[in-house]
C-alpha cells in the first residue's frame, strides 16, 4: 500500500506549532488530503498533543517567545513518544533571530525531518547562500552535497525543496522533478508541504526517507494537475484547484505521473 493510500486509511492527527500567515492553509490542505489537523499552541497543552498526534510539524515563520517556548515542550514530548517531528526553519540566516531559535530548537530536540530551502538548510548546516527575505535567492553550489552533509550534521532526513527538490538521509538521495512554478505564487505552500510530510511520516512506520520522498512528489503532482486546470486563471484560482487536487489524486494519478529518481551515493 502507498503511503498516501495509508494517510486517507489511517487519518493520523498531525500537530502543527505553525504561523499565522499559513495555519488556515495548512490545516485545510491537511484535511483535503485526509489528515487529520491540530492547530494548538499553549504551553499548556502542547506537550499533551504532541503525544497523541502521529506526528508533530514546528514552523518558524512568526516567532515570538511564547511560540518558542511550546515549540520545545512540542518536539520534546515528541521525541519521548517517539512522534516523527518536522522541522521548518523558515527564513533561518535571514536575521540572526532566526537562525539562533533554529540552533536552540536542533539542540533541544531530536528531529526527523527538516523541510526548508537552499538558504535555510545551507544555514543549518553552516554554510554560505544567499536569501532574501524568507526566500532563497541566489547561490551557487553543489545541492545535494549539502543537503548530505545538513542529513549527517543533523541525524535526520533533509528535504530541499526547489525547481528540484532533493530528500536525502545522507546515505540515500531521491532527486524528485514534479511541481510547478506557481507554487511560488501562493504564500504558505512550503509550509503545507512540510505539514504534508507529517502526514506521511506518521504512517510509515519509520521508514523515513521513503515517506518524505513520496510525500514531495505527491504534492507536487497535485500542483501540476491544479495548474493545468487553472492554466488561464490566476493564482487565488490555483489555490482553490490545488486544495481540490490534495483530496482527488489517488495513487494510481500519483504513481502515472510521480517523477523520482534515487541518485547513488
Amino acid at each position: 500500500m502507498s503511503y498516501l493510500a495509508k494517510v486517507r486509511e489511517l487519518n493520523p492527527l498531525v500537530h502543527n506549532i505553525t504561523n499565522i500567515v499559513v495555519a488556515n492553509f495548512s490545516a485545510n490542505g491537511l484535511l483535503a488530503l485526509g489528515a487529520s489537523p491540530f492547530m494548538a499552541d499553549a504551553p499548556e497543552e502542547v506537550a499533551d498533543v504532541a503525544a497523541m498526534s502521529g506526528a508533530v510539524v514546528l514552523n518558524i515563520g512568526t516567532l515570538n517567545e511564547q511560540l518558542i517556548a511550546s515549540m520545545v515542550l512540542a518536539g520534546q514530548s515528541a521525541n519521548t513518544h517517539n512522534v516523527p517531528l518536522v522541522l521548518d526553519p523558515v527564513g533561518a540566516g535571514a536575521t540572526a533571530y532566526r537562525s539562533e531559535v533554529t540552533q536552540r530548537l536542533l539542540n533541544e530536540m531530536q528531529i526527523t525531518a527538516l523541510r526548508g530551502n537552499v538558504a535555510e538548510v545551507a544555514n543549518v548546516a553552516g554554510e554560505s547562500w544567499a536569501s532574501k527575505g524568507v526566500d532563497a535567492g541566489a547561490g551557487d553550489g553543489d545541492v545535494i552535497a549539502l543537503a548530505n552533509k545538513a542529513a549527517l550534521k543533523l541525524g535526520s532526513v533533509v528535504i530541499i525543496t526547489g525547481k528540484e527538490d532533493i530528500i536525502t538521509d545522507g546515505s540515500r538521495t531521491f532527486i524528485v522533478s514534479n511541481g510547478h512554478p506557481v507554487l511560488t505564487k501562493v504564500t504558505g505552500t512550503g509550509c503545507l508541504l512540510s505539514a504534508v510530510v507529517g502526514a506521511f511520516l506518521a504512517v510509515s512506520e519509520g521508514d523515513w526517507l521513503e515517506a518524505a520522498a513520496e510525500a514531495i512528489s505527491f504534492y507536487g503532482v497535485a500542483a501540476e494537475i491544479a495548474a493545468e486546470l487553472t492554466a488561464h486563471k490566476g493564482p487565488g484560482d490555483f489555490q482553490i484547484e490545488f486544495l481540490n487536487q490534495l483530496a482527488m489524486v489517488t495513487p494510481q494519478i500519483y504513481n502515472a505521473k510521480s517523477r523520482i529518481e534515487l541518485v547513488n551515493q
